[in-house]
């Protein structure tokens, strides 16, 4: 198994920016053959070193990433993602 997890930082810091990018992500769940399992969660701290979002997927192998990174359903998201975030990091790793 391979957990896929992304932290952003979202240029717009508003609930309803961090809300919109969550129902973007959760509208991806059910549509990806691959996409085994998905979370996300907005941070309620908001420190200087805080994250305003975070995405978590699981998937049975680095295959299926890699299926999942080009996938139709994932591209638009993917776009949405790189006009209302400021940057992001992610860790893929094996479970």
């Amino acid at each position: 198994m391979v957990r896929h997890i992304v932290l952003y930082f979202l240029k717009d810091k508003s609930p309803e920016s961090k809300e919109a990018l969550k129902q973007k992500f959760l509208s991806m769940k059910g549509k990806i053959d691959v996409l085994k399992d998905i979370e996300v969660g907005v941070d309620f701290m908001q420190s200087p070193r805080s994250a305003d979002v975070s995405l978590t997927c699981l998937f049975e192998s680095k295959k299926d990433l890699e299926i999942y990174a080009e996938h139709p359903v994932h591209l638009p998201v993917k776009q949405y993602v790189q006009q209302v975030a400021e940057r992001s990091i992610s860790c893929d790793y094996e479970i």
